[in-house]
């Protein structure tokens, strides 16, 4: 069989993540969560009180990042930060370090050299137009704001975090913005990817609906 690699790009928090990693089971392909590594990127420049208004300052501690993931479990340097990386905080701090040159040469670098050979599902941001614009399959999920931020309001209030929709509806705005004003590597849809609006889908439905288009 063919090993070729199905890039998600989208919206952040419109459930590309969890979608890969459905079909990567439902295909035997390996998911790789891209957002999760700037996630990471993000938490540790933060934890180690770096100012991420600083591009330099910020560029002078990558090489202190370790990445690794098995399965669905997220490591930092050895640390399991699977739940500590999924804050509205995080995704924000994620967002602003991903706008720096040497942050997303490290990534973007590190990505692709991972996938070369195949048999991946890879989601996040710039995806399609930058990591793998020669994927066979291509897909940008997106959803309205109040779709989006009901859901995180709902996964936030079932695992007993306390939250506020209004807040997370506007950080969800403001990721928006911030990720699509971006100099480098802003979202952007693909020419060539094909869009599916989550916003009244249920998971099951987006994943029968990404699944047509690859099986096409």
């Amino acid at each position: 069989m063919e090993r070729f690699n199905i890039a998600i790009d989208g919206t952040s928090g419109v459930g590309k993540s969890t979608i890969a990693d459905l079909l990567a089971k439902k295909y035997n392909m390996t998911h790789l969560d891209t957002g999760a590594m700037y996630r990471c990127v993000g938490l540790y420049l933060h934890n180690c009180h770096v100012d991420l208004e600083n591009e330099s300052e910020i560029a002078s501690h990558l090489d202190e990042i370790h990445i690794s993931f098995n399965g669905k479990q997220v490591f930092l340097n050895g640390e399991d930060v699977s739940e500590a990386i999924r804050t509205n905080d995080v995704s924000m701090y994620a967002s602003k370090v991903s706008t720096y040159g040497p942050v997303r040469t490290k990534m973007v670098a590190l990505q692709q050299e991972t996938v070369k050979d195949g048999g991946y599902i890879v989601d996040g941001r710039d995806i399609c137009t930058v990591v793998l614009p020669d994927a066979k399959v291509k897909i940008f999920m997106s959803a309205t704001c109040k779709a989006r931020a009901q859901r995180r309001y709902l996964e936030y209030v079932n695992k007993g975090i306390e939250c506020d929709y209004q807040k997370i509806y506007d950080d969800i705005a403001a990721r928006d913005y911030q990720d699509s004003h971006r100099a480098i590597s802003p979202l952007v849809k693909a020419d060539d990817a094909i869009e599916v609006d989550t916003s009244d889908l249920s998971i099951e439905e987006v994943v029968k609906v990404i699944t047509d288009i690859i099986e096409k």
